[in-house]
């Protein structure tokens, strides 16, 4: 093969490199804007959990490759590749199984709408597809008494803004059963504070569902608001500068007011509480009529 001929195949190859680097590009965007936002026109906290599983795995991916992130292609994201990611999700980042199956379903989710655009990496894709979810352990579910929520719930001090909004919170969230996220989307719009009162509440798949308010729980509410007034179509539940509280913010929070709580009520210190754990045994506090007395 000549000098010439030599060159024309390099030039052939470095434009094959180029237009897979393109292909990558164009199918990610592709994927979040155009599937994810438009076709299948999913929540933000969705497309966020998506956005956040590709940084992780093309920052894996470029480390491993020891290339650029903008130089990588789809060949560079084979199944073993993923599998790589996925054992590095649990040794070195040590999340659990249920976030590990997140991550993959965010990949899963990736390659099956790839299958569809790019023909040519079915194989790839198919193989990616196979990589099964990882099974687990289910803990026991954690629960919390009537005792033990009144002890945190007397916790927040309400003089300052800061306790009586986290009273509030607390109090929202044990009588509805809400999700965190569900309460802390809640504004003055979506409650209704005449009798009888209730909250719309927007949860997963923006599916709405309607809860009944007790009388205690307006009061709070209002008592917050006109303290800390809100518009119509802002959440009720915000920081110091007027921003809308995050998730971990009020696990941080909620940690602080159980640990305190347990000093008074020995059985907490024995127990992981989350904001979720006011949701798992709401029903049945509502039934056994005990959230008169907490309140």
């Amino acid at each position: 093969m000549n000098a010439s001929a030599r060159t024309a195949q390099r030039r052939s190859g470095q434009r094959r490199v180029r237009d897979e680097i393109k292909l990558l590009a164009s199918l990610l965007h592709a994927f979040f804007h155009e599937w994810m936002g438009n076709q299948k026109n999913l929540s933000r906290h969705t497309v966020y959990s998506y956005r956040d599983t590709w940084k992780l795995l093309l920052r894996f991916a470029s480390a491993r490759k020891r290339r650029e992130i903008a130089e990588l292609s789809l060949a560079d994201l084979r199944a073993g590749e993923v599998l790589a990611f996925l054992e590095h999700l649990e040794r070195d980042r040590k999340v659990s199984i249920g976030t590990r199956n997140c991550r993959l379903a965010a990949i899963h989710s990736f390659f099956a709408f790839v299958a569809h655009r790019e023909p040519l990496a079915i194989a790839q894709c198919a193989e990616i597809a196979h990589i099964p979810v990882k099974k687990r352990a289910r803990p026991a579910m954690c629960y919390m008494d009537a005792e033990e929520i009144a002890a945190i719930l007397r916790e927040p001090d309400c003089s300052s803004l800061e306790g009586q909004r986290d009273h509030a919170l607390l109090a929202f969230l044990y009588n509805t059963g809400a999700r965190i996220q569900e309460a802390l989307d809640a504004c003055p719009r979506s409650i209704r504070f005449e009798s009888p009162a209730q909250v719309e509440l927007l949860g997963k798949g923006r599916k709405s569902r309607v809860c009944p308010l007790w009388p205690e729980t307006v009061d709070v509410l209002k008592a917050l608001l006109r303290r800390q007034p809100r518009a119509d179509d802002e959440p009720i539940f915000v920081n110091r500068y007027g921003q809308p509280l995050g998730a971990a913010g009020v696990r941080f929070k909620l940690g602080q007011y159980v640990q305190a709580a347990a000093r008074r009520v020995p059985s907490l210190a024995t127990k992981r509480i989350t904001p979720h754990t006011w949701r798992h045994y709401f029903s049945w506090l509502t039934m056994s009529g005990s959230h008169a007395k907490t309140l």
